[in-house]
């Protein structure tokens, strides 16, 4: 897959040439088996002597992390979260793709929507995992490279062997990803050969966010990756690339989910380069 690393690709993590500076991010691929499911893997760790807040506007996806001495799943977020970091620490995350945990649960994922749940209540089988990470040092990242392989073996005993509806609306949810001129529901239901309701049904069982809030997730992320790593945008004429219907309706929505307006975090994130 060749996850690129991020400082080529910050999406979902807000003011990231700040942050960057304050704790280390590597990603990886996952084992060739679990790809059907899994984005990537990541590993934060910090060595602080202030405490660090980063704030986050998270993947549509579930991430699996273990972290001081705790093995939690957190489901899809409809706002900015805030990852607090203090002192020498280090977290695994796994992120699957869009739709990918849902093969691994009995739950519709609009029930893990805002929430952080312990492993082992919505994973079968998971107690070995937080036993095991109740066993290594949180402060020492080394730790987390056995973790790794335990935490993808786990994975690859659940995992389905034939097909699962979810991976249909995982090809549905990358496609809107990587195709900016997808900015409505019924422009993605016309294009997909399914009507509204049942795209939005899909998507609340398999992703856990409605087909809208994933679309705009994903504009954000442009407007956001266009801001950091480019000169000074046109947001007139990107509002309208990315569906807004001017630059007033893109800065209105993108304050209301990230707090502050387009052109502000453009110059915070230049500042910090």
């Amino acid at each position: 897959m060749d996850v690129r690393p991020a400082a080529e690709d910050a999406r979902g993590i807000l003011d990231p040439d700040r942050g960057l500076t304050r704790f280390r991010l590597d990603r990886a691929d996952p084992a060739p088996g679990l790809a059907r499911f899994v984005d990537r893997h990541w590993t934060a760790s910090w060595e602080l002597r202030k405490p660090y807040t980063q704030r986050v506007l998270a993947h549509p996806v579930v991430n699996l992390v273990f972290t001081a001495g705790t093995a939690t799943v957190h489901g899809p977020t409809t706002r900015v979260g805030r990852r607090c970091l203090d002192g020498r620490g280090w977290a695994l995350g796994v992120m699957f793709r869009p739709a990918g945990f849902r093969p691994f649960t009995d739950r519709p994922l609009s029930d893990l929507v805002d929430l952080s749940l312990p492993a082992g209540e919505v994973l079968p089988g998971a107690a070995e995992l937080e036993r095991e990470v109740r066993r290594l040092d949180p402060a020492d990242p080394a730790a987390a490279v056995p973790l790794t392989a335990l935490v993808e073996a786990f994975l690859a005993a659940a995992a389905p062997a034939g097909g699962h509806p979810a991976e249909d609306t995982r090809d549905i949810a990358e496609r809107v990803a990587a195709d900016p001129s997808v900015t409505t529901v019924a422009e993605l239901a016309r294009r997909e050969g399914l009507g509204v309701r049942r795209l939005q049904r899909r998507f609340s069982d398999h992703v856990g966010l409605a087909p809208k809030t994933v679309i705009r997730r994903y504009r954000f992320y442009e407007a956001a990756e266009r801001a950091r790593l480019g000169e000074r945008p046109d947001w007139g004429r990107l509002a309208v690339d990315l569906g807004f219907s001017d630059q007033s309706h893109l800065t209105r929505e993108f304050t209301a989910v990230i707090g502050v307006s387009p052109g502000r975090y453009a110059e915070a994130t230049r500042a910090a380069r």
